[in-house]
């Protein structure tokens, strides 16, 4: 009579499914504790911060990530005037420290450009790391004549365009150009400000 051992093997570890969603107010608190700890206590006083101050993000790319219903991971775009072109800048982009491994950013980004391409978008310019964003398509090469509105490192304003030509002879100065954010969601509205206005 032969006897059977039971074989254990270690538990396999399945792969941690997160979701990207259109962010919600009950979101607030969670990204903002996220971004104080991505960027630090000194995150309002950064130039991007600049644009962003006082705006709703463009409508619809407000998008949070979220595991067990904790937020991990947000990305925002905002309406700006880059030199004359209307585009979105991104930012700011977090992941949390313990989910880094999972390609939360990158699906973050992958998602924030679909929308913004099937919206109609034409632009989208960025404050980062070229060879992090280079893979997405982003590069300095139509931002070279464009500034922000405060100190910045010249090779990491990075721009790509959703739509061919949409940043061509843009120059200048980078400024806000989105609805004013309202404190309560009820009277906030998504309204787009052009360039020309």
């Amino acid at each position: 009579m032969t006897a059977f051992r039971p074989t254990t093997t270690a538990p396999v570890q399945a792969a941690a499914a997160f979701a990207i969603r259109s962010e919600r107010g009950s979101d607030v608190a969670a990204r903002e504790a996220l971004l104080d700890a991505c960027f630090g206590d000194n995150r309002h006083e950064r130039t991007c911060q600049r644009l962003r101050d006082g705006r709703a993000p463009a409508a619809g790319l407000a998008l949070s990530a979220v595991r067990e219903r904790r937020v991990i991971g947000t990305v925002r775009l905002w309406h700006v005037c880059a030199g004359g072109r209307d585009a979105l800048m991104l930012g700011p982009l977090a992941v949390d420290p313990d989910a880094r491994s999972l390609g939360i950013g990158a699906a973050l980004m992958e998602e924030a450009l679909a929308i913004a391409a099937a919206r109609g978008h034409g632009a989208v310019i960025l404050l980062g790391d070229a060879p992090y964003y280079a893979r997405f398509g982003f590069s300095a090469e139509k931002t070279v004549e464009l500034e922000l509105p405060g100190p910045f490192e010249r090779e990491r304003l990075l721009g790509r365009e959703l739509i061919a030509g949409a940043l061509d002879g843009a120059w200048g100065m980078i400024v806000p150009t989105g609805a004013q954010e309202r404190k309560s969601r009820r009277s906030r509205k998504a309204a787009l400000v052009s360039c020309a206005a």
